[in-house]
């Protein structure tokens, strides 16, 4: 559930309004990030009259003929839950910015209403909505490279994300709800009561039975998901981890599904327990972060963060869940977080994400230039800023306590500033 692919930039502040301006400034002696959201989160889009929204819909697809006459609407096309995306060079030494590939309504003709998904209206009164296109059956030429656009994995674009860039971080929010909402239409075909067929109703954001004697109505899922950094009696080390799936050197905290029947607090003490054998006391809520970037059966995953207060040492691995895990100390975590390799890996996805746009090296595994094996390594990272391991470990780390006394909630929460 956690990324393998680490990214840091810092910066003083990230101020997500609609629409979001570019106005932010970079502080790179800061460890310490003071995001006021996660990734995938602070889309400021209002949910206002998808009914309604929808009804225009209809009539713009049969009779709108010019651009212009449906500009307040605005659609974000996904394929094989990759958001549509564009990128510009840029005219310095820093990397190229992505922006997502709005297309205009006039574009699909002959799509039928119900195929796209309410998003939102922002204060300009402009309505977004997403659209499955399919594959290239569709006859929607859209992302072929060479024009400027490219469907690109959400991963992919949450790495290449310029942290200093407001307007890409409500972007990558965007494109993580729209894909959330347009992978749950394709997994929720069919009613789980009685087995008929579905059918979108709300502007796509429920769907109802099609079936006149069951008629069940159908929401979201939301796979919710508790992710705990497990900190020691004295408060001097943290539990992290390795899953086989990690790139080399990388550790972070423990995390599993929440189970039906269970509250967060025992998910955390019991996932703490399977995994490592550590048994856990108190428990400390953090924050939470949207996750669209799991597999394709679970889009709509929620992380929720968590301390953990360890009343026991010794740790046993379940191997089938884990690789390792072992405690590490406050310095040594400070130096993990310091690795230069997440900034790094932001610039080689964004030129990578430019190149994919213009046709160049189209479908490339970005995974290799990630894991970069040169000069001198750093025993250990942890994920980047993008995943909310990495601001449940640097709260901890930059938490000020005194005589290693025990951290209040209030202390641990005041450092991530999220």
């Amino acid at each position: 559930m956690l990324t393998n692919f680490p990214l840091t930039q810092t910066l003083n502040s990230l101020r997500i309004q609609s629409p979001p301006p570019k106005t932010l400034t970079l502080a790179p002696s800061t460890m310490s990030l003071n995001l006021q959201s996660h990734a995938f989160a602070g889309n400021s889009l209002r949910s206002k009259s998808p009914s309604s929204s929808l009804e225009t819909l209809k009539t713009l697809l049969l009779t709108a003929t010019q651009e212009d006459s449906v500009s307040n609407f605005k659609v974000l096309p996904f394929r094989k839950g990759r958001p549509l995306a564009r990128s510009s060079d840029s005219d310095s030494d820093s990397p190229p910015n992505w922006h997502l590939g709005w297309v205009s309504l006039e574009k699909f003709k002959g799509f039928e209403a119900d195929c796209f998904v309410y998003l939102g209206e922002d204060l300009e009164e402009t309505v977004y909505w997403a659209v499955d296109v399919g594959g290239d059956e569709s006859g929607v030429e859209l992302g072929r490279g060479g024009d400027g656009f490219c469907f690109v994995e959400l991963r992919t674009l949450m790495v290449a994300t310029d942290w200093g860039d407001a307007r890409a971080m409500w972007e990558l929010a965007i494109a993580g709800h729209g894909r959330a909402l347009t992978e749950w239409h394709i997994v929720s075909r069919f009613c789980g009561h009685c087995g008929s067929r579905t059918a979108p109703i709300d502007g796509g954001r429920r769907k109802q039975c099609t079936n006149e004697s069951c008629k069940k109505r159908i929401y979201p899922r939301v796979d919710s998901v508790v992710i705990m950094l497990v900190i020691d009696k004295e408060n001097d080390r943290c539990l992290l981890s390795r899953q086989s799936r990690f790139v080399p050197r990388m550790w972070s905290c423990l995390s599993g599904f929440i189970e039906p029947g269970e509250s967060l607090e025992e998910a955390v003490r019991r996932e703490t327990w399977e995994e490592a054998g550590v048994e856990v006391g108190e428990v400390v809520y953090h924050s939470s972060q949207p996750w669209p970037v799991g597999p394709s059966s679970m889009p709509c995953q929620l992380m929720v963060g968590f301390f953990a207060y360890a009343k026991s040492l010794e740790i046993n691995v379940d191997k089938e869940e884990l690789e390792d895990a072992r405690w590490h100390s406050r310095e040594d975590v400070k130096k993990a977080l310091t690795f230069a390799e997440y900034e790094k890996a932001q610039r080689t996805s964004a030129f990578k994400v430019n190149q994919m746009c213009k046709g160049v090296e189209k479908g490339q595994n970005f995974s290799s230039d990630f894991n970069v094996e040169s000069g001198e390594l750093a025993p250990m990272f942890v994920p980047g800023p993008f995943a909310i391991a990495h601001h449940l470990i640097s709260s901890w780390v930059h938490q000020s306590s005194v005589n290693n006394s025990e951290p209040s909630a209030k202390q641990l929460n005041n450092v991530s500033n999220l």
